[in-house]
């Protein structure tokens, strides 16, 4: 009854569109879910009217914005953290007899009780956005913990690990820790570095593929919060002279988070770094990448066939994972047996058999992959191809009737075969059995709320390695690729992927009052803002050089030509470089040229 009526309020006020809402309270009936938790989560509607509509209802105060710092710390003393963070409730000013409660849901009051009750005062309620109050009771909590871990114990030295568990006032480490794991998933967080310096710790998140320093605590507190880190990973907390590693598995503002733990000595005390993996934000579909439509269609097709080798390039960290995760995604229906194996399995896929590799113990990619030919496989995806063996196995798996996936670490396409001669291959059997190579790094995806369009230089476009000659043809071009740009899926109410819209470039392409040369297009540059913590990008995606082995790039294979040759071959047959897939992107006004220069290599412009 109450959802309905939500459902109704949100409809009257013009939040909501009336021919969706049966589908939306289905959806929250099936996940045991509020509607505002629905609606929220697939992104129906935004935050601040959906909250505005709901206080106006009900003739509520509204507050878009909560600013932590004017929060006595009085008020929080009494209220948990996990309350405040299940219920999206904080007090957050203390007038005259009586506390002011934000609250996200303005129809649902039972936790202004116990708030109430906790306080031991009347309580008057505001309503704003959850995000804002989840981030507000971030900062607050963290502001308070940050201030006991910064005041050092005199005569202090690092605390005995027998006495870690029975103290009583480590609660302000553990929130600390807990905080570090929350802050890193508000953050969008791919890893987080606990580093001893010569008289603090420091605390360094990488997001979107970057560093950035976060917090700090006193040096005296290194061995508290290391411990604690090795308690939830299970690891030995006496053993500080061997590198360890571990595995947390957390609930995080509704979200499964696994930790892949790692802690070493160095001469200042343990270092840790963990990595993030979001089982349930993982870029499972290959139309998240960032490709543009024919090359989207075309690796496709490949992935589709029975048999052959696919192979991914790329430095470590350009998300040659994810895009075989995507493949697999995309031919993952029942009547097919796929296996992987993997170092280490990054997350873990339904309906797909994946093993790790523990050397130690003999089984290597080459081991496991020889074992899977008796397993009657139809795709095996092999995590590297690094030696002799496991490339003249994955060959004859190829030649055998199976598709095989996998990735090589070589700067682009071309490289790759002149890879596995190196490796022993001979070209024959590679002209034979490779069906194309996808080279890709990964560049910072320009926050759509605050980037800057401008009138692009020549400089700009010779860096990007723009045909100058002919820039108006070239740039031409480049717009129409640009225009079939895929930025990913959109879902439905029950959580479903819809088609994957294509990009159409913004009225600002067409921008006449920028100055500059009215014939040179438009770009985009970062700026900057809070959706983004002021850094100009949020998220990442792929720029791409795909390499299809057709009949020329056949024959120079045979010819046991160098790459170079090749690549100027594939190039005249359509092959876009990674520099000049870049210039898409940039063209696209998906990411900015710092972005493209600082992925690529000069030279791998010059054959196009």
């Amino acid at each position: 009854m109450e959802q309905q009526y939500t459902a109704d309020v949100l409809v009257r006020r013009g939040v909501l569109a009336p021919e969706k809402v049966s589908d939306y309270l289905t959806a929250a009936d099936e996940r045991g879910l509020s509607l505002v938790d629905v609606l929220l989560a697939i992104r129906a509607v935004e935050a601040e009217p959906l909250v505005r509509a709901l206080a106006e209802e009900v003739d509520m105060p509204f507050v878009a914005q909560i600013d932590a710092d004017q929060i006595p710390e009085h008020l929080i003393d009494r209220v948990p953290i996990n309350f405040a963070r299940q219920h999206h409730v904080l007090p957050i000013r203390d007038d005259a007899g009586s506390v002011t409660i934000a609250l996200a849901n303005p129809l649902d009051l039972f936790p202004l009780d116990d708030v109430r009750a906790l306080l031991g005062v009347p309580v008057q309620a505001v309503a704003a956005p959850a995000d804002a109050i989840d981030d507000a009771i971030n900062r607050v909590y963290e502001r308070k913990d940050e201030t006991a871990l910064a005041e050092a114990k005199e005569g202090e030295e690092e605390e005995e690990l027998r006495d870690l568990i029975d103290m009583t006032d480590e609660a302000p480490v553990i929130r600390w820790v807990n905080n570090l794991f929350y802050t890193a998933v508000q953050d969008r967080a791919s890893d987080i570095h606990i580093e001893p310096a010569e008289d603090k710790v420091v605390v360094r998140y990488r997001i979107d593929g970057r560093l950035f320093h976060r917090k700090e605590a006193n040096r005296g507190f290194l061995s508290s919060i290391v411990a604690r880190v090795k308690i939830e990973a299970g690891l030995n907390i006496a053993e500080k002279r061997l590198p360890q590693d571990g595995r947390i598995t957390k609930k995080i503002r509704g979200k499964v988070v696994d930790v892949r733990v790692s802690t070493i000595p160095t001469a200042r005390g343990e270092r840790v770094v963990m990595r993030l993996l979001d089982k349930q934000n993982i870029l499972l579909d290959l139309a998240d990448l960032g490709f543009a439509r024919a090359e989207l269609e075309t690796f496709e097709y490949l992935v589709a066939r029975p048999n052959g080798i696919i192979l991914v390039t790329g430095p470590t960290g350009s998300g040659k994972t994810t895009t075989l995760y995507g493949a697999l995604n995309k031919i993952n229906t029942p009547d097919k047996n796929i296996l992987t194996v993997e170092d280490p399995v990054e997350y873990e896929l339904g309906g797909i058999g994946q093993m790790q590799i523990q050397p130690k113990i003999g089984l290597t990619f080459a081991s496991g992959l020889r074992s899977f030919l008796r397993q009657d496989p139809d795709v095996i995806m092999v995590g590297e191809i690094r030696d002799h063996e496991t490339a003249d196995i994955a060959i004859h798996a190829s030649l055998t009737g199976h598709l095989v996936l996998s990735t090589l670490h070589t700067n682009d396409a071309p490289g790759a075969i002149t890879r596995l001669v190196d490796m022993g291959i001979q070209p024959f059997q590679i002209s034979s059995s490779v069906m194309a190579v996808l080279a890709q790094r990964l560049v910072r995806q320009l926050c759509s709320r605050c980037k800057e369009p401008y009138r692009a230089t020549r400089e700009d476009l010779i860096e990007l390695g723009v045909d100058t000659d002919h820039i108006n043809e070239t740039i031409s071009a480049l717009k129409q690729v640009a225009a079939t740009t895929v930025l990913g899926q959109s879902k439905n109410a029950s959580g479903e992927l819809e088609d994957a819209p294509t990009l159409v470039r913004p009225p600002e392409f067409e921008s006449s009052n920028l100055g500059g040369d009215p014939t040179l297009p438009v770009f985009f540059r970062a700026r900057g803002c809070d959706e983004c913590s002021h850094t100009g990008y949020r998220g990442r995606l792929g720029i791409f050089e795909m390499m299809v082995i057709d009949e020329p790039v056949r024959r120079e294979i045979l010819k046991n030509s160098d790459s170079k040759t090749i690549q100027r071959v594939a190039c005249r047959q359509g092959m876009r470089l990674l520099r000049e897939d870049g210039a898409r992107q940039v063209i696209a006004g998906v990411t900015s040229v710092d972005e493209v220069l600082a992925a690529t290599q000069a030279g791998e412009s010059e054959a196009g």
